[in-house]
């Protein structure tokens, strides 16, 4: 089994590169992979608490892990996140790293 860290800087509503993100994210954790997707930037408004995101839930429920970016949703104002969204600092991206987490970013 892999380690994939997704890096999504982009809201959904941005274009397909997003959307796409998410469904790599799917395909991976289907295909039996440990898989995280940290939100940075703008990649972080889907994970507001009340906001339109079935794709994040999705991916909830097939066990993907969603970090946001502690900095990125504090200079957004979001105080109030979906309850599977964990709020991380960037450090988290490094240790994973270190620990050989494959990353790609988005």
């Amino acid at each position: 089994m892999n380690r994939f860290l997704l890096m999504g800087s982009r809201e959904p509503t941005e274009g397909e590169s997003a959307r796409d993100l998410y469904e790599i994210a799917a395909d991976l954790k289907k295909q039996g992979n440990e898989v995280a997707l940290f939100l940075v930037q703008n990649g972080v408004l889907p994970a507001r608490k009340g906001a339109r995101a079935e794709a994040l839930d999705r991916l909830a429920t097939m066990g993907v892990q969603l970090l946001a970016d502690d900095f990125s949703l504090r200079e957004r104002g979001i105080t109030d996140r979906r309850p599977a969204v964990q709020a991380v600092s960037i450090d988290s991206v490094i240790d994973r790293m270190l620990e050989g987490w494959k990353v790609i970013w988005n």
